[in-house]
């Protein structure tokens, strides 16, 4: 018998360790198989909400925001690679050389959520920042990026002219805040059970199984 799950992974796109957690998902969703299926949703969290457009020099602002010197988040920098390595997941720290505001990806999730397409998405956009070092707060990089995951190019530009979704955001953003996440990524199993950080993927697993037979 099927067991369905429902999972809202509360993440940033500029969130490394959001990567981490999302591949570490996938890979345990793979392990566990269909007897359990899952509708996953994610949900907005924005690290630096008050980021100015041009945003800002990645290590000028780990140091500032984490007093972090240039060796430890070069050491920082080497665990996340090495870890999204074991997944599949590439990590080009050297290419992201600056932190971006990302609200303009939430809204867009927002609505390739709406369009069935919103996972594809993501993993466009993770990849995209953190592979490749693309601005994901540039209009042109996300309008190209829904386009290449089936959604229509058009009306991404034209939601991006204007300020829909803002408030579906801002509200859910609100939402999860008042629910006491103030880190992410934050992995919330059927509105109850929250697993927290970039977990290996036995900790999805085990949390998976435990729950789809109870």
């Amino acid at each position: 018998m099927t067991k369905k799950l429902k999972i809202d992974f509360v993440s940033d796109v500029s969130c490394p360790w959001c990567a981490v957690g999302l591949a570490s998902l996938q890979t345990a969703l793979d392990r566990v198989g269909p007897g359990v299926q899952v509708d996953i949703r994610f949900q907005p969290f924005e690290l630096n909400p008050h980021m100015a457009p041009q945003g800002e020099d990645t290590t000028e602002h780990l140091s500032r925001k984490y007093g972090s010197t240039p060796e430890q988040a070069a050491a920082i920098r080497e665990t996340i690679r090495a870890r999204g390595a074991e997944l599949g997941f590439v990590f080009n720290l050297d290419k992201r050389s600056r932190i971006y505001n990302t609200f303009d990806a939430h809204r867009l999730l927002h609505w390739a959520e709406i369009e069935g397409h919103q996972l594809a998405l993501k993993k466009a956009l993770l990849k995209a920042y953190f592979t490749d070092g693309e601005d994901p707060s540039n209009h042109v990089v996300l309008v190209r990026l829904a386009g290449e995951v089936g959604l229509d190019a058009q009306r991404a530009s034209e939601i991006l002219a204007k300020d829909e979704f803002a408030a579906e955001v801002r509200k859910q953003e609100q939402f999860y805040l008042e629910q006491g996440i103030h880190s992410v990524p934050a992995v919330v199993i059927n509105d109850r059970h929250l697993i927290s950080g970039g977990q290996p993927p036995e900790v999805f697993e085990q949390a998976l199984r435990q729950l789809a037979a109870g």
